[in-house]
């Protein structure tokens, strides 16, 4: 039965993959609520040399406060928030210096094992279960799915503005995704034994 419940994970997973490169080369939902920035160069060269080689994750604006800020000064700049949103422009920037390497096919490989651990997983999860009807197998993991794409896409939606039919497009490839995983697992294990928490 393990082994089955792995060939399962490893064959929704594929399931899994094949679809998400449908939809983001074939479907334009891949794309969906991303654009590219308006006169490019003259953006990015003042942001290169404001920020130079300091890769992350910045949230603009910002609290104007250096590391060693006391809770009380954070707590006082944190009053500014709402004037410096009504007034400037927000939003999160993943930045990376110049020179990072782009190999699509590391890429890809890194999202194939992600996708795969995530099939496996919630494959695993199922068979802890006691369901053994072909709806409920595949509704299962489509529930696990919509959890997954809820805990993260809501979030950035809700805290960082993400706009949202990107938000949406990408909740639905993560659901429909993981209603590949539930097809094939309940197609792969239908057969299975009972288990003996299973036998009355």
């Amino acid at each position: 039965m393990t082994s089955r419940i792995f060939v399962a994970g490893i064959l929704g997973g594929i399931a899994m993959f094949i679809w998400t490169s449908i939809a983001h080369m074939a479907l334009p939902l891949g794309e969906a609520g991303i654009r590219e920035i308006p006169n490019e160069h003259s953006t990015l060269a003042p942001l290169q040399r404001t920020i130079g080689d300091q890769s992350g994750l910045y949230l603009f604006p910002g609290l104007g406060l250096g590391q060693n800020a006391t809770r009380a000064q954070r707590k006082e700049a944190m009053q500014h928030m709402v004037e410096k949103y009504a007034s400037s422009p927000s939003g999160l920037l993943v930045y990376h210096a110049p020179g990072r390497p782009l190999t699509f096919g590391k890429l890809l490989a890194v999202e194939f094992a992600t996708e795969l651990l995530a099939a496996v997983l919630a494959v695993w999860l199922l068979a802890q279960t006691q369901l053994v009807t072909f709806g409920s197998r595949v509704g299962f993991i489509l529930v696990v799915g919509t959890v997954a794409a809820i805990a993260t896409n809501i979030s950035y939606w809700n805290w960082y503005g993400f706009p949202t039919i990107y938000t949406v497009s990408y909740m639905l490839i993560q659901i429909v995704g993981f209603l590949c995983v539930g097809l094939v697992a309940a197609l792969t294990l239908r057969k299975s034994p009972p288990q003996p928490s299973e036998v009355t």
